[in-house]
This record gives C-alpha cells, structure tokens and sequence, in this order.
C-alpha cells in the first residue's frame, strides 16, 4: 500500500505540475521540448523553462533527504550514455518524448499524441523482451 500512495503521490504532483505549467505559460510541459529550449539558450533565464527543469532534477534529492530508495542500475555507464543517445534520438524523431505524448498530449486527447505514446511504449516492450529474454539466451 505504501509503494501504491508514493506513485499516487508522485503522478499528481505530475499532473498538477503539467496542468499548471500550461494554465501559466500556455505551453505543453514536454521535456525534450523545454531542455531544447535551455539548450538553444531562447531567453534561458527569461522563461520558466530553467526553473521547471531544476525542480525535475532538485526533487529527488529532496526526496531522498526523507526516503532512502533502493536503487539497483545494472548498466555499465557506456550502455546508459547509448540509451541516452538512442532517447534522445527518438524524441527528435517523434517531435516529442513521453512527457509531451504521454502526459499532455494524450491528456488532450490528440490523436498524434495517442499514436506516439502507443508506437514508443511498444518499442520499448519489444526492447526489454529482445534484451531479458532473447539477448540472456546468447
């Protein structure tokens, strides 16, 4: 039950952040769009780009101050850079990443959101079957 309320927790203060986000700024809250806005320095500090990315990355330290979670990575880091990579190329590909699809998009109802969340959550079923189940076997 506790694992049941932190993700219930944690998907609110998503929701809240996101709708907020737009009744703000009128902009989607998608991340790959925001860092693309950070990176291309389009008025970095003049926008509240900056400040919703460093709270995306100050929170779970937060969190970790009053949690101690534990977390196992497997990965060698030359795998996580390549997965990186891979993201951050498929995110460029579809015009959006799962925050921008997943969570505004289909919270909107657009059916290109739909159809891109669907396609990449079924990319990354096939890549986790092909990795713990086909690649173990080798």
């Amino acid at each position: 039950m506790h694992e049941f309320l932190i993700a219930f927790a944690g998907g609110l203060m998503l929701g809240l952040s996101v709708v907020g986000y737009l009744y703000v700024n009128g902009r989607i809250a998608g991340i790959s769009g925001l860092i693309s806005q950070v990176l291309n320095f389009q008025a970095v500090f003049k926008t509240p780009a900056i400040w919703f990315l460093l709270g995306l990355m100050i929170t779970p330290f937060i969190y970790g101050l009053f949690v101690q979670p534990e977390i196992h990575i497997e990965a060698t880091p030359l795998m996580m850079i390549l997965a990186g990579l891979l993201v951050g190329f498929g995110t460029r590909l579809g015009s959006g990443c799962t925050s921008g699809h997943g969570i505004c998009g289909m919270s909107r109802l657009s059916k290109r959101s739909i159809i891109a969340t669907i396609t990449f959550m079924f990319a990354g079923f096939i890549t986790v079957y092909i990795v713990r189940h086909l690649m173990e076997a080798l």
